[in-house]
């Protein structure tokens, strides 16, 4: 009891543990939990400071305004009398309320609602040969924060809706900051910059009626994809599980654009940026995600914020897929340049580069989460740009976006976004300076600043820009490749490549959101692009619609699938997921704790779910029959057939009115049920095994028992490495 005591649940939301009465006794601010981490204490001009990261934070232990002098008093206003008028002159209540009036910021037009975690990259050395940016170099460690984020939804939005996830990394250079600002999916709906405003402007709810909120289920959304065919490709890994993630810790990244690196002879490669999940790929399905909505809509920041205070640090693999630096920025026949394209990693294998962790959780959201800023022209010696027009497009819109959102062109001294690099700019005044620049010269030549600051040559490791050739025959033309305008093979690849369970999902998914479009003519164009993508596919979501499948207008052909692109098949880690155990007062208190503990050591986090509150069989209870369900559970054991607490009524909890029965509380059943769905690993021992059979199952297709608890952990451990009891699922294809 008292080992695994060591690890409690996490979740705890204050180092200190509260007394009942209000504290009176003065004190400093408390300490971080040992899970956080605030950012680095650097001067605003890249100087590390050696100061410790509290000294960004409240000082002293006695309340005062914003200039440092002490209060007495911040619940009353001042008043000419006891039931008077306040005053004017109340100085504190005027600097109060001015400052909340002005607390919030104008949040970012998309990737609004985010998460986010400091953490540590180390090179592997593999990538000397490709560039000569230094954090790459074998052993080199940066410091980093990583900000995880739905694309359509406000900050207030759900954290399981179906959409893009952002995944952007600030890597804290020596050589200056990098920022590889990408997303959870390769591939995006548009080829050129200047139509992000359409495609975003349609994804957003209706601008009438503000809904709906955080989804791509309506009208707009469909008019614009349907008619912008090329934005097939980055519809259909939407519609995939792949746009509902289980966890930000189980998804990739990708950079999505084509980038180039150079090397120490100046020699040049066109590379794609890839972040590989240590824990696999893997996704919620549509009930778990529409349940999680409800039931806890801040489900992945949770998760994140949890894994890392547990231990459970998330871990990335960076890797490049590597191409030659030709005339044509082609590979196999793909256009490099065009982001609604992917390359296979059968053509191209992923090189890992580097690894990131993920450790120490942010302490103060607003200061680091909400005001990072990222650019994806912050690029290091040895990486550059490429032509990519969508590319392109961002250099520009970043930082546009926030001098708006930051308060002005110095958002880049914000404690969070400062480099850990020397800076010597020349960039002077405006908004919020907090640099206090010396000289008198901010000019290039000087004299009376001692020609300070200096030109960097090459062997001072300067930014040097690629020296890429122009076409001397170019003319200016609001124009693209022919090659740009392929809009379906690749579809068609990805379709191929999923398993018979995963384009099931993929029909579910195509049936739900045209479901609830409402215009007719809108479905009819979106089943015809379909048609041009796979005939079951359109077929099988015509006949949900209720409308005929169209015959395609383009050539179907036949892509080798790509393994890489499934979820299906693999066997991955299990670090940091989370087992409920089902328990009650009869419950054998030794083989529990015995059980926790086992849990504990294979990096899983037990929680206990018990009839009620307080102490079960000698351990305190997580979750009770009412609170619980099984959208927080990868897996599910049964130590006991609890009959109905007290509390199961449905006038008290509703779950409890799922079944009249007086052999088995009917949320224990509910708890089965949902997770026998939603295909997880399900074990059983003991009482709880009759605990199964009352609720109507039997052991099989993922559902282990076994005569002690030992034993089905064991084999529920094995179940989980898959994620999910895959064959459990039904499918009508393939």
């Amino acid at each position: 009891m008292e080992d695994f005591a060591m690890q409690p649940i996490p979740g705890r939301p204050s180092s200190s543990t509260p007394t009942v009465d209000e504290p009176t006794e003065p004190q400093g601010p408390l300490s971080d939990k040992p899970d956080q981490a605030a950012p680095d204490v650097i001067t605003p001009t890249g100087a590390p400071t050696g100061a410790p990261t509290a000294a960004n934070g409240q000082q002293g232990a006695h309340l005062t305004t914003s200039q440092g002098v002490r209060l007495r008093d911040s619940d009353h206003s001042l008043k000419a009398g006891e039931r008077g008028p306040s005053l004017l002159q109340d100085h504190h209540l005027r600097e109060k309320i001015t400052h909340f009036d002005h607390e919030r910021i104008p949040e970012r037009v998309v990737h609004a609602r985010g998460a986010a975690a400091h953490g540590v990259f180390e090179g592997y050395g593999t990538a000397d040969r490709l560039t000569v940016a230094g954090f790459l170099r074998k052993g080199r460690q940066t410091p980093v924060f990583t900000r995880f984020s739905t694309v359509l939804g406000s900050r207030g939005s759900a954290d399981t809706v179906r959409d893009t996830r952002g995944f952007a990394t600030k890597f804290y250079t020596d050589e200056g900051t990098f920022d590889l600002v990408g997303n959870n999916i390769p591939v995006f709906f548009i080829q050129d910059g200047i139509k992000f405003p359409d495609v975003i402007h349609a994804g957003k709810p209706h601008p009438d009626r503000e809904i709906p909120q955080a989804q791509s289920a309506h009208d707009t959304f469909w008019d614009f994809v349907s008619l912008h065919t090329e934005g097939q490709a980055h519809t259909m890994w939407n519609m995939s599980d792949r746009g509902i993630p289980r966890s930000l810790r189980m998804m990739e990244g990708f950079g999505v654009h084509t980038f180039r690196l150079i090397n120490a002879e100046g020699e040049t490669s066109l590379v794609k940026f890839h972040w590989k999940p240590k824990l696999g790929v893997h996704s919620l399905t549509w009930e778990e995600a529409q349940l999680i909505s409800g039931m806890d809509p801040d489900f992945h920041r949770r998760d994140l914020a949890d894994a890392i205070e547990a231990g459970a640090y998330p871990q990335w693999e960076l890797g490049v897929q590597v191409f030659p630096d030709t005339p044509e920025q082609t590979f196999e026949g793909i256009d490099l340049l065009d982001p609604t394209k992917i390359i296979p990693e059968e053509l191209a294998p992923v090189q890992p580069i580097g690894l990131l962790t993920l450790d120490r959780n942010p302490t103060n959201y607003f200061a680091e989460t909400e005001q990072v800023a990222f650019h994806p022209g912050n690029l290091p010696p040895g990486i550059d740009v490429t032509d990519d027009a969508l590319l392109q497009a961002r250099l520009f819109s970043y930082i546009d976006t926030q001098i708006t959102r930051l308060g002005g062109p110095n958002f880049g001294q914000i404690p969070i976004n400062r480099p850990h690099a020397p800076v010597n700019d020349m960039l002077r005044d405006g908004f919020h300076q907090d640099a206090v620049h010396s000289g008198v010269a901010p000019y290039k030549p000087n004299s009376l600043d001692g020609g300070c600051p200096f030109f960097a040559g090459a062997d001072d490791h300067a930014f040097i820009d690629a020296p890429t050739k122009i076409a001397a025959e170019a003319t200016k033309v609001r124009a693209q490749p022919a090659s740009f305008d392929d809009h379906f093979s690749q579809v068609r690849l990805f379709w191929l490549s999923m398993t018979p369970v995963e384009q099931e999902h993929i029909i579910r998914s195509y049936t739900f959101e045209l479901g609830k479009v409402y215009e007719q003519s809108i479905k009819e164009r979106q089943l015809l692009a379909l048609a041009n993508i796979d005939p079951v596919l359109c077929s099988e979501v015509a006949t949900g619609l209720g409308l005929p499948a169209p015959e395609p207008t383009e050539t179907l052909t036949d892509p080798e699938p790509s393994p890489a692109l499934s979820q299906v098949g693999k066997e991955w880690p299990v670090d940091g997921r989370i087992v409920g155990i089902v328990v009650d007062d009869d419950t054998d208190a030794g083989e529990l704790d015995d059980l926790r503990t086992a849990i504990d050591e294979a990096g899983l986090v037990p929680l206990v779910i018990a009839p009620h509150g307080g102490n079960v069989a000698g351990t305190p209870a997580q979750r009770t029959f009412a609170t619980s369900r099984s959208i927080e559970f990868d897996a599910l054991l049964l130590g006991a057939s609890p009959a109905p607490a007290p509390d199961a009524l449905a006038s008290r909890d509703g779950k409890a009115g799922v079944a009249d029965r007086d052999d088995l509380d009917p949320r224990v059943v509910l708890l089965i049920e949902e997770c026998f769905r939603q295909a997880k690993a399900i074990g059983a021992w003991g009482a709880g095994s009759d605990a199964l059979a009352k609720a109507g199952y039997q052991a099989g297709t993922g559902i282990v028992t076994a005569d002690s608890a030992q034993q089905t952990v064991e084999s529920v451990l094995e179940l989980l490495a898959a994620h999910r009891v895959w064959e459990r699922f039904a499918t009508s294809v393939g």
